[in-house]
């Protein structure tokens, strides 16, 4: 379980850290703020934790492994964001984050 847990904190501060990092580069004169950077990438550690939590008690299986390995954790801790959205499109069938899903008549 600790494996789960390091592996998604790690796996989104370097998400966060890699967002961070383009941002920077992207743009003329951006300044470095410890403040933005320590923040963007505790929020990436926090979601790629949930992320990686989330698909090992959902179950899900990857190429056969029985349970999640410490590099699955990483990689599913940095697609955290991507992944809960496209997790929560497959669970409730509904395209959308915005857009409520349909109710049954």
């Amino acid at each position: 379980m600790e494996q789960i847990i390091l592996g998604g904190i790690i796996g989104g501060v370097v998400r966060g850290l890699v967002g961070f990092v383009k941002y920077r580069y992207s743009y003329k004169d951006v300044k470095f703020d410890i403040v933005k950077l320590s923040s963007t990438a505790a929020i990436s550690g926090l979601v790629g934790l949930i992320s990686s939590f989330t698909v090992k008690e959902l179950g899900f299986s990857f190429l056969g492994a029985p349970s999640m390995s410490f590099a699955m954790a990483i990689i599913v801790g940095y697609a955290g964001g991507d992944f809960l959205e496209n997790l929560y499109k497959i669970i409730l069938k509904n395209p959308s984050l915005t857009v409520p899903p349909e109710q049954p008549k």
